[in-house]
């Protein structure tokens, strides 16, 4: 589509706004085109809407969140499974205006997660929230390993990826089981902003995606990045400073259930670990025991096959938590707990030393 005829489009089909606007403060349509064009929704040259172009179509599994077409397709009809259409789509489209400016994506309010709830979203989060949710949750989790015990190495365990960016399922946290959640233990629900600042759109640029700083600073005085930003005077590191930005914080915790996979997986299965942020499917054998994944081990034939239930809870919240860059502005508390809850669980068999936290 062309930029001109993008701009017509705009003109046809109007802007979702979070909310009224004054007519000095409505952007112009080349201004919401040109914002637009600087996000990742539009370029059409990355990874996200090329992968498929060799085979010429992009499958029903992969085309709602991956191409205008494919989320037009899943509006019309009732969902009956989060983010899958029923047939292939052609390629060459990203998220363009058709995607999210029609007359289903303004009428949507409720949304099917892949655990199989369907949740109220009010505003114009609702058509965020239809691929902003990740691909699974802890029921598909639960199910893989049902029965089995949770120390014993099977073959047949594949890793379970919540894929990318599942926002709305942090911010709505144990609600709709996003991250691995352990038995006895209880979650932060959803994450309630300030009044103004509590849906998509109201935080995110809607075209462009990003956040202001800005729209924060207001409260938070003094910050100069989002990761500065402190939500909660728990001493959670137990280090005696408990002014450190939260999101600091969760990269801490994050770096030691990285380390304490590690050390489950030389320990328990006899077969070390790494992890790769880019290639699939992420976890991969240690080759050199050196504790990264290096280009000759990060590729499929060397993914890691000697998965344990254990390990496997532990290594899909670590996923969930790296997928989400802006896990600490969605929902901190909750990818703390499950952070915090993994590491004691893989020290239940492992020496992993678990002092040094207090759980929000």
């Amino acid at each position: 589509m062309t930029k001109r005829a993008i701009a017509l489009l705009l003109l046809l089909i109007g802007v979702i706004f979070a909310g009224p606007v004054s007519a000095d403060d409505k952007p112009t349509d080349l201004e919401i085109l040109d914002a637009w064009l600087s996000s990742p929704h539009a370029d059409s040259t990355s990874e996200a809407f090329r992968h498929w172009d060799t085979e010429g179509e992009i499958p029903g599994t992969c085309a709602v969140c991956h191409s205008a077409t494919g989320v037009i397709d899943y509006l019309s009809t009732p969902a009956t499974t989060a983010g899958l259409i029923d047939h292939s789509v052609p390629v060459g489209t990203s998220v363009e205006c058709a995607a999210c400016h029609n007359d289903n994506a303004k009428a949507l309010d409720r949304v099917l997660f892949p655990n199989g709830q369907t949740v109220s979203v009010p505003d114009s989060s609702a058509i965020c929230s239809v691929c902003h949710q990740g691909r699974s949750s802890m029921d598909q989790v639960d199910a893989r390993v049902v029965d089995l015990e949770d120390d014993t190495v099977y073959p047949d365990i594949a890793f379970i990826n919540i894929h990318y960016a599942a926002a709305t399922s942090t911010q709505l946290g144990g609600t709709m089981r996003g991250g691995y959640q352990y038995e006895g233990r209880s979650y932060a629900g959803p994450f309630a902003h300030v009044e103004g600042l509590d849906t998509c759109v109201s935080c995110h640029d809607p075209h462009k995606t990003e956040v202001a700083l800005e729209s924060c600073t207001s409260c938070h005085a003094g910050v100069t990045e989002f990761r500065a930003i402190r939500t909660t005077q728990l001493d959670i590191l137990m280090n005696g400073d408990p002014t450190a930005g939260i999101g600091v914080v969760i990269e801490d915790l994050h770096a030691a259930l990285k380390v304490a996979i590690m050390v489950y997986a030389k320990q328990v299965t006899d077969n070390p670990i790494a992890y790769s942020e880019v290639a699939y499917p992420y976890f991969f054998r240690d080759l050199n025991t050196d504790g990264a994944a290096d280009s000759i081990e990060a590729v499929f034939p060397n993914r890691y096959q000697s998965w344990t239930p254990r390990l496997l809870k532990a290594a899909y919240n670590y996923q969930f938590v790296a997928k989400d860059s802006g896990a600490f502005a969605h929902n901190p508390h909750y990818v703390i707990q499950l952070m915090i809850d993994s590491i004691e669980n893989l020290s239940e068999v492992a020496e992993i030393d678990t002092t040094g936290f207090q759980r929000p």
